[in-house]
């Protein structure tokens, strides 16, 4: 099966091409411009430069947040409307599971962070076993003191929520541990490939039901609401 995966849920974003769970290829960017502006374009690039064709597609992979509002939205609205027009399922992948997909074999606790803005960060613990990650905790946002304390001893923490942890990370005494920043962004093929397992497994959905993953409430609907 040959699967589009979108990576949209922090400004470093990207699209990667996966044909059986291989990666064929893969655009990586850390955005100025906002995704809307850049996404078809990159998708189109990687499609041209591997020598394939929507149409050739057999499903849709997309990173579901939490994360940026605004990047949510642009990769769920891109990929109803490709899921839509091709008629094939699409794999919803939280991005906390890809991004912590992304140290498999690891020996510890893993613990990805994604900067969610207004004084918080995103925060889950994985642990390695069956090869594959195990989520042992449920998706929250915490104030990046509250995070660092929900790491356990040993753990390994990763993602741009790191940075705002700093202050707090080094009052653990260096039982926890940071991955190299090579490997703490989310991966459009790590998003692919998590993907393809599900859609392999028959767990993908509709284009129509695709919706992101809000661990809270946005700015325009705290406006709405006031």
């Amino acid at each position: 099966m040959r699967i589009l995966a979108l990576e949209t849920s922090t400004l470093a974003g990207g699209v990667a091409l996966l044909e059986n769970g291989r990666v064929v290829g893969q655009v990586l960017h850390d955005v100025a411009l906002t995704h809307s502006e850049r996404l078809m374009a990159m998708v189109d690039r990687l499609l041209e430069d591997c020598g394939w064709g929507l149409d050739g597609l057999g499903g849709l992979a997309l990173s579901i947040g939490p994360g940026s509002f605004t990047g949510l939205r642009v990769g769920a609205a891109t990929v109803k409307g490709l899921a839509l027009v091709l008629d094939v399922p699409v794999a919803p992948v939280p991005t906390l599971d890809a991004l912590a997909a992304v140290l498999p074999f690891a020996d510890g606790p893993v613990c990805p962070l994604l900067d969610a803005r207004k004084g918080e960060v995103y925060v889950a613990v994985y642990r390695w076993a069956e090869e594959r990650m195990h989520r042992l905790t449920d998706y929250l946002a915490l104030p990046p003191e509250a995070a660092v304390d929900w790491i356990p001893a040993g753990g390994i923490a990763l993602g741009d929520g790191v940075a705002a942890c700093r202050p707090y990370l080094a009052r653990r005494d260096g039982d926890v541990r940071l991955a190299p920043a090579a490997q703490s962004i989310p991966s459009a093929a790590v998003v692919g490939q998590l993907g393809h397992a599900m859609l392999a497994a028959g767990q993908g959905i509709s284009g129509n039901d695709v919706e992101p993953l809000y661990l809270r409430p946005s700015e325009a609907e705290l406006r709405r609401r006031a």
